[in-house]
């Protein structure tokens, strides 16, 4: 799927691979006890006993969640649009040891993933990079195991396109309608890489909303059933007004979901 929407994020990672943003750091450091915790996956109800067990990271490049999967014995496949940070998962993988398979993709196409039974599908924030969330819901539940899980983080659809510099002086205001599709673009935060290069370009984030009407009948109708909600959020009453750690305790950024695939039985 090469669209605008396909070209320009591929630039803006492989961009952002070059500036060694955050997200592009490989995650050198790890044990097993170390990769667990990294996870949270006792936090999210989701299996600890990863020994053997597929896993799919989804739009999930840069040798962090990879290499932490595998340090826990997992088969571990990363598709990513980004070829940048897809050599950041090989990196990863040579540094610790253990094997992982990485693919060049789109989130909305996972042919290339033939027939694959994953037992978890683990999806960071990317989803507000395409507009039509429904598109990838499908994929997923083309390539979970039934019964598998779906690890979905993404933008809290009431607050998307909201950042800190949204500050009044009395609040946080929202100007974009609640509908699906509305794109919005805005600067990255001055943590996710260093400015300092003279020439420095980076394409500012293209996100999309994605209303969590949309989301849930999406899922719900591609036959995954909600295990897990969580409110990504600060809790710094006595920040700064305007700073992001006070944005982040006004208004919850980001949304957690661990969904299972039951799909329905033909005939039922």
């Amino acid at each position: 799927m090469q669209d605008d929407v396909h070209r320009y994020n591929r630039e803006r990672w492989e961009a952002l691979v070059e500036a060694d943003a955050l997200f592009t750091r490989p995650m050198l450091g790890l044990d097993a006890d170390a990769a667990r915790a990294y996870l949270g996956l006792e936090r999210l109800g989701l299996p600890g006993d990863l020994a053997g067990r597929k896993v799919l990271c989804l739009a999930g490049g840069g040798g962090q969640q990879s290499a932490a999967f595998a340090l826990l014995g997992a088969d571990v496949t990363v598709l990513d649009i980004s070829p940048g940070q897809l050599a950041r998962d090989r990196s990863a993988a040579e540094h610790h040891g253990v094997a992982i398979r990485t693919v060049q993709g789109d989130m909305r196409d996972l042919s290339v993933l033939g027939d694959a039974s994953f037992d978890l599908v683990w999806h960071p924030y990317s989803l507000t990079f395409v507009p039509d969330s429904r598109i990838v819901f499908r994929e997923v539940a083309k390539v979970v195991a039934t019964g598998g899980h779906y690890y979905l983080m993404c933008a809290n659809p009431f607050f998307a396109g909201l950042t800190h510099e949204s500050w009044n002086g009395e609040g946080y205001t929202l100007r974009q309608p609640y509908a699906d599709e509305v794109m919005t673009s805005y600067p990255d935060q001055e943590w996710v890489y260093d400015r300092t290069p003279p020439g420095r370009a980076v394409p500012a984030p293209r996100e999309y909303t994605q209303t969590l009407g949309r989301i849930v009948a999406a899922l719900t109708g591609e036959g995954f059933v909600l295990r897990f909600l969580s409110e990504v959020r600060g809790d710094r009453r006595d920040a700064e007004p305007g700073s992001w750690e006070h944005f982040m305790t006004v208004a919850p950024p980001w949304l957690e979901l661990v969904w299972q695939h039951h799909p329905a039985v033909p005939g039922n």
